[in-house]
């Protein structure tokens, strides 16, 4: 059956409400709330920039000099050399966050979290008996804004997909809403790069078959879009559609994270494939950056041009997230593979055995008995 455009499905259905709430600069915005001394400056909150630290946190003064979450320190000083550095604390980050989910889970159970920032709830019934998306998230914003003093940004829409692009549209402190009639209008507007996954390398591929905005992609058949973005052809065929029937799901938790690319042309010289997953392995440390998380295994996957598919991975009894020691054991597992001597189709890399500390289990066990914040 063919499925038809989710404003058009809204309309005879029941409409969701979801709301993708994210707090503003989490990590800056406490430091500064904590120490008056930083506010209204440019501050980021990551490592030491002549030990390789990585940006946690940018504030938004920061943000202005162009500093971004997860890049190197040592180029966020270059751009801002005012730049204040603060060490993290994530056991005080961890703490906040936790007041903060308790408010989500007043208003309904239907809580995902994605990080300790943000999450999706699914408000269409909730304990407030509020009818509309909005006002609940209105009463959520002033709640955080007054048992912790800090600011959150929100996007209400029928799906988790529009949400999480809505709750992006006016930070800081902002508030979107994209209704179901408004979903086409919304949709004409918005870039390809827009989308999850859609990275600056898969953004040049498909502009260069002529997809630059969303809606293009309707232009294009399945088998083109398969070409060029491989398994996640339908997904993207969806989207441009503004269709995402994912529930929100409170049970779900994170295990593991990972970037992949099917590749148009069979990849063949090994410099190339080794500088494709040297970038996915930074993309990937990334994601572990912004959601304060470590790994302790690396994992490789590699599809040859016949779909033999093959994975290596590697573990190390501490965890990291540093972007050079997770990129350097990714491309060491190439070795074991015959990538260079055999064309590739795909490549991947991921991270398993996610910790939310550096500590040794046996430290772990009894350092904190407090149920931890399921993470996305």
């Amino acid at each position: 059956m063919r499925r038809v455009p989710q404003a058009r499905r809204l309309q005879v259905g029941q409409v969701r409400k979801i709301l993708h709430i994210d707090m503003d600069a989490f990590y800056a915005s406490v430091e500064q709330r904590d120490n008056p001394a930083l506010r209204g400056k440019p501050v980021v909150v990551g490592g030491d920039p002549t030990k390789r630290g990585v940006v946690a946190a940018a504030s938004y003064e920061a943000r202005t000099f162009g500093v971004r979450s997860a890049i190197p320190m040592s180029r966020a000083v270059r751009l801002c050399p005012s730049l204040i550095i603060v060490q993290p604390d994530f056991d005080k980050y961890r703490a906040i966050s936790q007041q903060v989910f308790a408010i989500y889970r007043e208003v309904t159970p239907l809580v995902e979290p994605l990080s300790l920032d943000e999450a999706y709830l699914d408000v269409t019934k909730n304990s407030w008996g509020e009818t509309l998306g909005v006002s609940v998230a209105r009463r959520i914003k002033l709640a955080i804004r007054e048992l912790t003093g800090l600011t959150a940004s929100a996007g209400v829409a029928p799906n988790k997909f529009l949400a999480k692009i809505a709750s992006g549209w006016q930070k800081p402190d902002g508030l979107t809403v994209i209704a179901p009639e408004r979903i086409e209008s919304f949709l004409q507007g918005l870039p390809v790069d827009a989308l999850w996954g859609v990275g600056p390398k898969t953004a040049a591929r498909l502009r260069a078959h002529g997809i630059d905005k969303l809606i293009d992609v309707r232009s294009h058949s399945l088998e083109v879009l398969q070409q060029l973005v491989g398994s996640g052809a339908e997904w993207l065929r969806d989207l441009a559609q503004g269709i995402d029937e994912r529930p929100v799901d409170p049970s779900d938790q994170r295990k593991s994270a990972g970037s992949e690319c099917t590749y148009e042309k069979d990849l063949t010289e090994l410099s190339r494939i080794r500088e494709e997953i040297d970038e996915m392995a930074r993309d990937v440390a990334a994601w572990l950056v912004k959601r304060a998380f470590f790994a302790r295994t690396v994992c490789i996957k590699v599809r040859y041009e016949d779909f033999t598919t093959i994975t290596r991975s590697h573990s190390d009894a501490k965890p990291t997230r540093d972007p050079d020691a997770i990129a350097a054991r990714a491309v060491a597992l190439l070795d074991k593979t015959e990538a260079g001597r055999r064309p590739v189709r795909l490549l991947g890399v991921s991270v398993h055995n996610l910790e939310d500390t550096v500590e040794p289990r046996s430290r772990r066990a009894t350092a904190d008995t407090a149920p931890r914040l399921p993470l996305d």
